[in-house]
């Protein structure tokens, strides 16, 4: 499966059962905090990604007349290959993406475990519809006629992952759509996709036929754009950028495929000043030390109530500025790198943009002083407008902006005037205010008083954020069609 000998390992597609060597050779995969190399990840030419695809249709049928309880029994042999592997697994997804050891454990690998054994539960896909009496029916005569609603597998899946959490993205796409009956071909973010290639080997462990499961990667979009146009790909599971999934969307249009779209955010947290803003604070933080703000659903759009404004800078200020930003491997460290020296670059472009737009630097704006990796320093950005870029724009990074607003309507004003719709918060200590606004936010997702998620509700964007749902029984939706089934009562 491997080269042999000294130096990075060389790592294999895994197309249809087997470990393939690469038609374009590999890649460097590099660690965000040492910039020392992780692995060599495989290059697949196009021919290789479309086979893939065949192989994953090959195995559809077979698959998806599999009973549901045994393709939960995989999915469960799964989570519990990961479990002992855990450690290992980590400190790769660490080595990849530059996550901290606690972000690794549990909400890289640990989640991604727990994403295959939620969905080895298999769930009801039939649901009688009531009786109707169908009085113009095609022979003129009135009828009684019974339905029944099922759910049936797509097809064959293309799930492309992102490059912040390269262990619950993919197992998030994966596992539903194998529960379902579904056959996949994944292709990972160029950045770290050495860990989709250690769940492919859990899932291999499993017991899962060959071509059920297909992992591809390349650090070019060419693999990409294959694994999408593929004739034997009947839908696309994409997490990433607005620019990107757009061009996707352009191709699925082409040929009817079906879409699940996880995009762009740029999260509203209104702020209201009768809020507890010491859990405002914490809350808004995790933008500087969540993936070190390389996530969509982070409240990187502050509006808060003149009332509390400048107390609210001064307490965001202290917070990030008391954040210990380094390896991610040392104990102590709450921020780590970027995912690139590129993207590193462009973050700061934006922090620099900010200062030309007038924007104030009230913490951070300065690369951290180390010798090695791609850092960037949790950035407060306060005195905003709502037409700079930096605050209508997706930054993906450390960076937080601060608008003020004067009553609830002009904060729901300011809040839904954006691109973006995926997860707005609110902060308040009337609830019930907190829930009339949350109701006029145009998001897939609002937080009243909290940045945490419940993995059983629905999760996707408004506006440019997505396209669908999915978690919980809401992906098991995503990754079917739903078939009517009627006949005389």
């Amino acid at each position: 499966m491997t080269g042999g000998g000294p130096g990075p390992r060389e790592q294999r597609l895994f197309i249809g059962g087997s470990w393939v060597a690469p038609d374009d050779g590999f890649y460097e995969v590099t660690d965000p905090a040492t910039e020392r190399v992780v692995g060599l990840a495989p290059e697949a030419s196009r021919a290789q990604v479309h086979a893939a695809a065949a192989a994953a249709r090959e195995a559809f049928g077979a698959w998806s007349r599999t009973p549901a309880e045994e393709r939960g029994a995989v999915l469960a042999r799964a989570a519990d290959h990961i479990g002992r592997h855990l450690a290992a697994y980590a400190d790769l997804a660490q080595a990849e993406s530059g996550a901290t050891t606690g972000t690794a454990r549990g909400m890289q690998v640990g989640v991604g475990a727990a994403r295959f054994r939620r969905y080895a539960r298999p769930e009801p896909v039939e649901w009688p519809l009531p009786p109707q009496i169908n009085e113009a029916g095609p022979f003129g005569s009135a009828a009684v006629m019974g339905a029944l609603a099922v759910r049936q597998p797509v097809g064959v899946v293309t799930c492309i992952t992102s490059y912040n959490n390269p262990w619950a993205n993919p197992a998030g796409k994966i596992a539903p759509a194998l529960a379902m009956g579904n056959t996949v071909v994944v292709k990972p973010a160029p950045q770290d996709p050495l860990s989709v290639f250690r769940m492919a080997e859990a899932l291999e462990a499993a017991g899962v036929p060959p071509g059920v499961v297909n992992v591809v990667s390349g650090s070019t979009p060419g693999s990409g754009e294959a694994a999408v146009d593929s004739g034997d790909v009947d839908m696309v599971s994409f997490t990433g950028s607005t620019a990107v999934g757009q061009r996707i969307a352009e191709v699925c249009g082409r040929g009817m495929k079906r879409q699940l779209m996880e995009l762009g955010g740029k999260g509203a947290a209104v702020v209201f000043d009768d809020a507890d803003l010491a859990s405002a604070v914490a809350g808004i933080g995790t933008t500087f030390s969540f993936y070190s703000g390389q996530i969509c659903t982070a409240p990187t759009r502050v509006l808060v109530q003149r009332g509390v404004h400048d107390l609210l800078v001064r307490q965001l200020a202290a917070y990030a500025g008391h954040l210990q930003v380094g390896d991610p491997r040392e104990k102590g460290t709450v921020v780590g790198p970027v995912i690139s020296a590129a993207h590193r670059d462009r973050v700061e472009s934006y922090v620099e943009l900010g200062r030309k737009e007038g924007a104030r630097v009230v913490a951070g704006g300065e690369r951290p002083p180390l010798e090695t990796g791609f850092y960037v320093a949790p950035t407060l950005l306060a005195e905003c407008t709502p037409d700079m870029r930096v605050v209508r724009e997706e930054i993906f990074g450390p960076v937080v902006v601060v608008l003020p607003f004067d009553d609830e309507d002009e904060a729901v004003a300011l809040a839904n005037d954006s691109d973006y719709g995926l997860i707005d918060y609110v902060w308040s200590g009337d609830v019930a205010r907190a829930f009339r606004v949350a109701r006029r936010l145009r998001a897939g997702g609002v937080g009243v008083n909290t940045v945490g998620r419940n993995m059983e509700a629905p999760f996707g964007g408004f506006k440019k954020s997505g396209v669908g749902r999915d978690v919980g029984s809401y992906a098991l939706h995503a990754y079917s069609e739903t078939q009517a089934i009627v006949w005389p009562g």
